[in-house]
């Protein structure tokens, strides 16, 4: 796997993976409709090398009007199935405004899939508006800044979940701008789990 970087931009040469090519196939979709988004979770580790399974991929979405989303519904429905909701009124409605998640799978899949939903704090939205561009090839893929995204899985702090941190932390710590990853580790307050782990 290659890499290359500018900033804000990490160019990504690698060969594609079934789940790289199912987060493409989705988040294409949200390229052609101009619809702000960002990756984050487990994928993030996944896509940059990190060998373990994942069942969906995590996206937070730009908060849209009914109008939109309903395009953007009616651009994906051909090849995806909600999951959790059978219209995209009741997506909009009960789920997505209520802070809830919908799921996308491939038609007649569930897995993997697609965890769709708005930002809910200031964090969810700090990450959509200074979200990170990874170039695939001929793709674009956005992901939250790695800097909060390392913070974050401490914070939630399951196995897994540290094992991608440290991942992360370890591929680029040479590249972090290390300001701002203090930040994240003093507001989400894992300062003790950065001093274990990140060494």
């Amino acid at each position: 796997m290659d890499l290359r970087f500018s900033p804000g931009r990490i160019e990504l040469n690698k060969e594609l993976n079934a789940l790289d090519q199912f987060a493409l196939r989705f988040t294409d979709m949200l390229q052609e409709a101009q619809i702000p988004y960002v990756i984050v979770s487990g994928y993030v580790a996944i896509l940059f090398g990190r060998n373990r399974a994942s069942e969906d991929i995590d996206l937070i979405v730009d908060r849209m009007n009914p109008d939109s989303f309903t395009a953007l519904w009616q651009k994906v429905e051909p090849q995806f199935d909600c999951l959790n909701a059978p219209t995209a009124q009741e997506a909009y409605d009960d789920y997505l405004m209520t802070g809830l998640a919908i799921r996308f799978a491939k038609k007649g899949g569930v897995i993997p899939n697609i965890e769709f939903k708005f930002p809910k704090n200031d964090l969810d939205r700090w990450a959509v508006a200074h979200r990170m561009e990874i170039r695939l090839g001929s793709h674009t893929l956005y992901t939250s800044p790695l800097e909060s995204q390392i913070a974050y899985k401490l914070f939630l702090g399951s196995e897994k979940d540290i094992e991608d941190a440290k991942f992360l932390y370890h591929l680029f710590k040479e590249r972090l701008e290390r300001s701002l990853l203090e930040e994240f580790v003093r507001k989400l307050n894992v300062k003790s789990l950065f001093a274990k782990y990140m060494v």
